[in-house]
């Protein structure tokens, strides 16, 4: 090659090395992204009694919103239970009723009838006592008889009062202890109602909440056992994200932060916000904490999407990672590092291609040719 091409050669190919370094080290570089995957929690939705299947009104996958019916169990059972119970009520409230009323009205005219024998009684005995005391005192009659009359009289007074006593007490009623007990009777007979009456509104549950139906493990007619899960519903706002971010950019993701998402499916990108961060890590084998292996740890974040209509637990995530305030310089002051180092080696090639002038031969360099000082 001659050397006047060698320059203009060397020109060449320092400007294509510079050129595609500016264009390498500038050029817009996808955001890094975290893995991640979708997760729920699913309400299981079941009833308090156990009945056949009714009816059915959703299937899996099926969306449903905040108060939409879902299923109903045969109420047969549960109404037999509430007859029971509202006739526990009148039982109770009968019961209490008597024991304020007292005894019963030809029972108190017994103890009416008693009393005025008893009243007719000790006013005879008054009027014999009396009578007897006149012929005590004149002398035509003697001390004992007088004795006589007056223990009668006593003894009608205090039957009288016996008697009066009786008719008193059997007019209050029962005693304040068996009226309290049948007041409280009433009260237990009443919430046992209320409680089958909660069933049996349960027995035909509508949705909580928004969401999807996940799974349906009942048909129509089958035997449903209380508590037993009919259908299982994944709530909208029940639906998250969780991705794993290294111990490097942990202080990035502080609850409250709003992150980007990407999913197979997605239409776009969707945002969500940071819920919770793990305060444990996870890492790859347990070793030394130098600064490799640091880069190995990942602790666990979780955040909530704004929209989560369509996002199915277990589905895979990418996370756009965030980018640290001194990240968008790094490469590009990289690059124009390189690129000088780059140009500076450019530069000493191309003085090697340059034709060299000869030089004179200096008198050193001739002593030392003919071996004289």
């Amino acid at each position: 090659m001659s050397h006047r091409l060698r320059p203009l050669l060397a020109i060449v190919v320092f400007a294509g090395l510079a050129y595609f370094s500016f264009w390498y080290f500038t050029r817009p570089v996808e955001p890094a992204v975290l893995n991640g995957y979708i997760e729920g929690n699913t309400l299981y939705l079941a009833a308090p009694a156990a009945a056949p299947l009714r009816s059915l009104a959703v299937a899996a996958g099926d969306r449903v919103n905040a108060g939409d019916p879902l299923f109903s169990l045969d109420e047969t059972i549960i109404n037999a239970q509430i007859a029971q119970a509202e006739a526990a009520i009148g039982a109770a409230e009968a019961r209490l009723d008597d024991a304020r009323a007292g005894e019963r009205p030809a029972e108190l005219a017994v103890l009416s009838a008693r009393r005025d024998g008893a009243q007719a009684a000790f006013d005879e005995a008054q009027t014999e006592l009396g009578r007897i005391r006149e012929l005590v005192e004149r002398g035509t009659m003697a001390q004992a008889r007088l004795d006589q009359a007056q223990a009668a009289a006593d003894t009608a007074a205090a039957t009288l009062e016996q008697v009066t006593r009786e008719l008193a007490a059997a007019r209050l009623g029962a005693r304040q202890g068996q009226i309290d007990a049948a007041a409280a009777n009433v009260t237990q007979t009443r919430a046992a109602l209320a409680e089958v009456e909660a069933r049996h509104a349960q027995m035909s549950p509508a949705a909580p909440a928004a969401g999807r139906i996940d799974e349906v493990y009942f048909q129509v007619g089958e035997w449903v056992s209380a508590n037993q899960p009919v259908v299982a519903l994944l709530p909208d706002d029940a639906v998250h994200i969780r991705f794993f971010v290294p111990e490097r950019d942990l202080p990035l993701y502080a609850p409250g932060t709003e992150v980007t998402f990407a999913c197979d499916g997605c239409n776009a990108r969707m945002s969500a916000t940071v819920t919770s961060v793990s305060a444990e890590p996870e890492f790859t084998p347990p070793v030394i904490y130098s600064r490799d292996s640091r880069g190995k740890l990942v602790f666990e974040v979780e955040a909530s999407p704004v929209a989560a209509a369509g996002l199915a637990p277990g589905q895979p995530v990418d996370v756009l990672a965030l980018a640290h305030p001194e990240a968008p310089h790094e490469g590009v002051d990289d690059g124009w590092a390189s690129l000088g180092r780059l140009g500076d080696m450019v530069v000493n090639g191309f003085e090697n291609l340059l034709p060299r002038e000869p030089r004179a031969p200096d008198l050193d360099d001739a002593a030392q040719a003919g071996g004289e000082p």
